[in-house]
């Protein structure tokens, strides 16, 4: 049982971590035999008593959150009690002010643009067994990893609606999608899409390296959660029950030299709040590691999948104040908001601090030209913005944004 001095110490970890690792992530996601931890952010993320996140945030009162705004007004970085103060319920009466000035910061650092990239599932093969997943190894579906003139298909239809950034997804079987399929991969389209991105299974750094050659340029890798008990309690079988490995696998792409790195908090797995702000520390330690790396943020709603129907609930309120606390507390970072939400809640959130988006996404491999509707692969989760990718750009023309389909920077990597 936690004494008083001892929760008032991990509170005060909570409101000012250490952002230094205690040594760097070992290439192959090993464990030094020494400290017997595995560096990097995991040993970061191992000071911070996750029970205790919501009790840091829920004692911030209304007048941190009016101080972490008017330094947020005078262009002062935010610290992270300023952050737990904005996640905080006291900021709920100062949304319109957080809207506001997210906004203000939005148009400062990225204009009006927003960035526009398709999904491409390559395979829905896993051997994970993840109790929020439609891929999850349990589940009895149809599966299908595609062959490179699937592919090709696959990519010449995203290709001539527009899209020249592609995110390639898989399922986590290390068999079925082996690195050298990844590589073959994106060998096969880089002629068509100047911007790859990947959300794989983890890998090393030198596969990262390998990819990298073949032209890959970006990596994203969502934690899930970071509430380790939770962690242990949804990954039940597979590779992805290595909390630490995949906790780490953002450092090895950013020592691989990956131009773009991207993670997130499947929010609905446990506390939210408690997810945001571990979500902002994993930011603001990579910004700080691998600074010449741009950092993308998102935070996904659990979605209904095949095996999954009990959805808790985050109320669009809570979610829009976790999007615009970490517009404030992370200027420069994309944010990046997906097809899982609703057509009326994206157009909002563009206006807002959203500047990269999916379109006409399919999360089955083949879903975009291969198969047909009986034939069709099982989906990831279900999409709820199936408006197609021109429509999507007319609306966010009209929104005043200027909806780009090509990372110009790509060019110079």
């Amino acid at each position: 049982m936690q004494t008083l001095e001892s929760s008032k110490n991990t509170i005060s970890t909570i409101l000012n971590p250490d952002l230094e690792p205690d040594f760097p992530a070992h290439p192959e996601g090993k464990m030094d035999p020494e400290k017997k931890d595995a560096g990097g952010f995991a040993s970061v993320a191992a000071r911070i008593h996750f029970p205790d996140i919501s009790t840091a945030i829920a004692s911030r009162k209304a007048v941190d959150v009016q101080s972490a705004l008017d330094r947020a007004a005078s262009r002062l970085p935010l610290d992270f009690a300023d952050y737990c103060a904005l996640i905080s319920p006291a900021a709920d009466a100062f949304l319109e002010r957080m809207a506001q000035q997210a906004r203000e910061v939005t148009r400062q650092r990225f204009g009006n643009v927003i960035q526009i990239f398709a999904p491409l599932y390559l395979s829905n093969e896993c051997n994970s067994h993840c109790t929020y997943c439609g891929f999850s190894v349990g589940n009895s579906i149809r599966r299908k990893t595609l062959t490179m003139e699937e592919l090709d298909q696959e990519a010449n239809e995203l290709h001539s609606q527009g899209i020249r950034h592609v995110l390639l997804l898989t399922g986590e079987d290390y068999r079925a999608t082996p690195v050298e399929y990844l590589e073959q991969s994106a060998l096969e389209i880089r002629d068509r899409f100047p911007s790859i991105s990947i959300e794989v299974y983890p890998l090393k750094q030198g596969d990262y390296e390998r990819l990298r050659l073949a032209g890959v340029d970006g990596l994203a890798v969502y934690q899930e959660t970071y509430d380790p008990v939770r962690y242990r309690e949804v990954h039940l079988q597979g590779m992805k029950k290595r909390m630490e490995f995949r906790l780490n696998c953002p450092d090895r792409g950013g020592k691989a030299g990956l131009r773009k790195i991207a993670i997130g908090a499947l929010l609905g797995l446990s506390d939210p709040a408690s997810e945001v702000y571990m979500l902002g520390l994993h930011g603001r330690y990579l910004m700080h590691q691998f600074w010449q790396t741009q950092l993308s943020v998102s935070l996904p709603r659990l979605r209904e999948a095949t095996g999954v129907s009990e959805i808790p609930e985050v109320k669009d309120r809570e979610f829009v104040r976790y999007l615009l606390a970490l517009r404030l507390f992370l200027p420069d970072a994309v944010i990046t908001l997906s097809t899982r939400e609703s057509p009326a809640f994206r157009d909002r959130m563009a206006n807002l601090c959203v500047t990269q988006m999916s379109a006409g996404s399919k999360t089955d491999p083949g879903g975009y030209r291969v198969s047909d509707e009986q034939n069709r692969a099982a989906e990831q989760f279900s999409i709820d913005d199936e408006r197609s990718i021109a429509d999507i750009r007319k609306r966010l023309q009209e929104l005043g944004k200027d909806p780009i389909f090509l990372d110009w920077a790509s060019v110079l990597k």
